[in-house]
């Protein structure tokens, strides 16, 4: 970690000393050819012909932020910068404020060289503060000197440790340290009530090696301390949610299938020649997939003057135009050669342009939906959106919609959400946290890049082994469910019969299952290393063997039945001299018995 810290910050001194004797135009042209001839791909489709040809209308300062998410497996927090806030400009739940990161200022302190006036109003300020929370309530000379201790301790951090000139207030304060000591002592051997002196003894361990106005270092002293704890407790709450936003954020409910090939089918739905760039969505699009996929394309081009149902419904509504879009989709797609294989997953895009301002559900750019995905292109290029940034509105480039294409293309193949979503289970729902809403990624809102970070893959890989795991598991379950089943049938009605055929079968169906469990865990250990490419590859074989497993059990359990032996509707007769006697004396027995009766007169 101190070698990181120290590479990153010797590159920021280095580029701040190389700019320190440029004035802004000569830093803005060095940072745009910088842009032009890097490697961000994302940000070079997107600007470089904006860039080129002076039409600036487009591009929008980018939103200041104190946490980042980084291309590889990396990201960081800024606890010495801010405040910044984003999000939903209405405000709500979840939204970054001055109070979603711990305060070094306010829990630890800086360390500030404030006068002895300042000291003294600083402490006055935090007494009142402190015995303000008591209210006019009596309460027990216990709880006063623990809250007087309590005030105390933070000063000393903040104000009494690291100076270079020591405040006779920090020296006053230790001698009153010593009284309350004293003090709480006193309730050892008094006849207090036996809570009082229960915290009284919990006081004093905690105060048993403390040297707060000494000079002896932060590390040599006991590591429990009120300030130390509340910064440790907030930065926990923030680290446990990163966790859950970065590391393993949650995903859409649905089954989320590794297909080796993604053809991608844009419709461009067209009522006006505004440009798209193919380029740039071809690029973007083979962007989501992981190494061991490959993209195909296939690109219509539909004036809505050539199809009156289809203008019709759009001018009415987008949900009475999904109808069409299907029929589109299935006019338009590979005519259903890969529609039940694995091999390939067909995704039908239809990209709406339009001139006037035209969104989906009055906020999105794009959504995803079950068997299709739909993108709405403007040409409007400073659109004002609901969502702000340290108090200023985020503007859109309505003309170049990828990046709400890519997430929701990201969504409808992977399963993938914003970053700013995650399902609580405490709520049992989603809930929003816009704090790691941040990076040039499709999922994020505070940037214009749209670039895949190695967290994005990550996730991608994961759910497709998370959906292939659970579709194995289940398949394995019911099998043996059912197995278990026509075993206890077997047992009480046809037990002889039962032992010969568990007896052929019973080797064969625990290799089967003994290898689908290998498979398990082989992927879940490879998966642990982060070694998601060698991951998928083990998928197509554990859903042949979970198929094999299933195929021996149905297999098992029709071999169970009796029935089984006369499925060919016909039984075998051997004929021999006793045969033709034994059916004449059947056949005249029969004719004994329902031969017809004479009719018997009535007698009145």
């Amino acid at each position: 970690m101190i070698e990181w810290y120290d590479g990153f910050l010797n590159a920021l001194n280095n580029v701040e000393r190389l700019s320190e004797k440029q004035d802004v135009a000569d830093i803005i042209q060095a940072k745009v050819v910088q842009l032009l001839n890097g490697k961000n791909e994302d940000m070079k489709l997107q600007w470089a012909k904006d860039l080129k040809s002076g039409d600036l209308s487009g591009v929008h300062a980018e939103c200041l932020t104190d946490t980042w998410i980084g291309k590889d497996r990396w990201a960081f927090i800024d606890l010495s910068a801010g405040p910044f806030s984003w999000g939903p400009a209405v405000g709500g739940e979840g939204v970054r404020t001055e109070l979603t990161l711990p305060n070094v200022e306010k829990t630890l302190g800086a360390v500030a060289e404030i006068t002895e006036e300042e000291a003294e109003d600083h402490l006055q300020d935090a007494i009142q503060e402190k015995f303000a929370a008591f209210g006019d309530n009596d309460h027990q000379a216990i709880d006063i000197l623990l809250a007087e201790i309590d005030i105390y301790e933070l000063f000393a951090f903040k104000h009494c440790w690291g100076r270079r000139t020591k405040l006779s207030l920090c020296e006053e304060l230790e001698e009153r340290m010593r009284d309350l000591k004293t003090e709480l002592e006193s309730f050892e051997t008094d006849d207090s009530v036996e809570s009082h002196k229960q915290k009284a003894v919990d006081a004093l361990k905690r105060m048993e090696n403390w040297n707060l106005f000494s000079d002896i270092s932060y590390e040599h002293s006991h590591n429990y301390t009120v300030a130390r704890d509340t910064f440790l407790a907030h930065m926990g709450a923030v680290l446990w949610g990163s966790l859950r936003h970065i590391i393993s954020p949650s995903i859409a409910d649905g089954a989320f299938h590794h297909y080796e090939k993604i053809s991608f089918q844009l419709f461009f739905i067209t009522q006006e020649s505004l440009p798209v760039d193919i380029n740039a969505i071809k690029a973007g699009l083979s962007s989501l997939l992981l190494p061991s996929q490959n993209p195909t394309f296939s690109q219509h081009m539909l004036p809505l003057s050539e199809d009156p149902a289809l203008a019709m419904a759009f001018s009415v509504a987008r949900r009475a135009s999904a109808h069409q879009l299907q029929r589109l989709s299935d006019h338009g797609s590979l005519k259903g050669s890969h529609a039940q294989s694995r091999s390939t997953l067909e995704v039908p895009i239809f990209w709406f342009i339009h001139g006037e301002p035209l969104l989906v559900d009055k906020h999105y750019q794009a959504k995803a939906l079950s068997d299709m995905v739909i993108v709405v292109q403007s040409d409007s290029s400073s659109w004002e959106s609901h969502l702000q940034c340290n108090g200023q509105s985020l503007l859109w480039n309505l003309r170049r919609p990828i990046k709400a294409a890519l997430a929701a293309v990201s969504e409808h193949i992977a399963g993938l959400i914003p970053l700013h979503l995650v399902y609580s289970q405490a709520h049992e729902t989603a809930i929003e946290d816009w704090l790691w809403s941040v990076g040039c990624s499709p999922l994020s809102v505070t940037s214009q890049g749209w670039h895949i970070s190695q967290f994005i893959s990550d996730t991608i890989a994961r759910s497709y082994m998370l959906t292939t795991l659970e579709e194995s598991i289940q398949q394995v379950n019911s099998a043996i469910h059912r197995l278990l089943a026509e075993r206890l049938y077997m047992i009480i009605a046809e037990l002889e019969l039962y032992w010969q055929v568990e007896v052929a079968h019973e080797r064969h169906l625990v290799d089967k299952y003994n290898y689908v469990v290998n498979r398990w865990k082989r992927i879940s250990t490879v998966a642990g290393e982060l070694r998601y490419v060698d991951a998928l590859r083990l998928l197509s074989s554990l859903e042949d063997a979970s198929n094999g497993f299933v195929e021996y059990v149905n297999t098992t359990v029709a071999s169970l039945h009796q029935i089984h032996c006369t499925k060919q509707r016909k039984v075998k007769v051997e004929f021999d001299l006793t045969t033709i006697p034994a059916f004449l004396v059947v056949f005249f027995v029969l004719w004994l018995v329902l031969k017809p009766r004479r009719p018997k007169a009535k007698i009145n």
